[in-house]
């Protein structure tokens, strides 16, 4: 069980970084997003999938080349229904204008049922910075 939360996370990953489809397979139909980056207030009223992925893809067309990769040890609480929590770190990585941009965070995904219901997210946003600089891939 704890491999599936960690593939889950993976999925997730993936979805920031451009594989827009898998919103529709990782995402409870109904969700509660909490951002706590600067100039992140634009979650707070999305609640289902398909705008969710709307604004992932606004968000990624502004930001070109960007990549997402999971990283750092998981925390994950799950039970037999496939329901639970895990937190992990992860990378950021895009081109920026002096170079790599390279930046980390953590989210904490609560699913229910193999679904992401709730996403807790904080990171330092563009000021911030990366603890494992190495770890997002090309």
């Amino acid at each position: 069980m704890r491999d599936f939360a960690i593939e889950l996370f993976d999925k997730w990953a993936a979805l920031w970084s451009g594989d827009l489809a898998l919103g529709q397979e990782i995402l409870a139909p109904k969700l509660t997003l909490r951002y706590a980056q600067p100039g992140a207030s634009v979650y707070d009223e999305i609640h289902d999938p398909q705008t969710f992925v709307e604004q992932i893809e606004l968000f990624r067309s502004e930001r070109p080349g960007l990549r997402y990769a999971a990283q750092g040890i998981p925390v994950v609480e799950i039970d037999s229904a496939r329901s639970g929590l895990i937190a992990r770190p992860y990378g950021a990585r895009r081109p920026g204008p002096d170079g790599e941009l390279n930046l980390s965070g953590t989210d904490i995904l609560r699913f229910e049922e193999g679904e992401i219901v709730e996403v807790w997210s904080v990171s330092g946003g563009a000021q911030g910075r990366s603890f494992y600089p190495d770890a997002v891939g090309a």
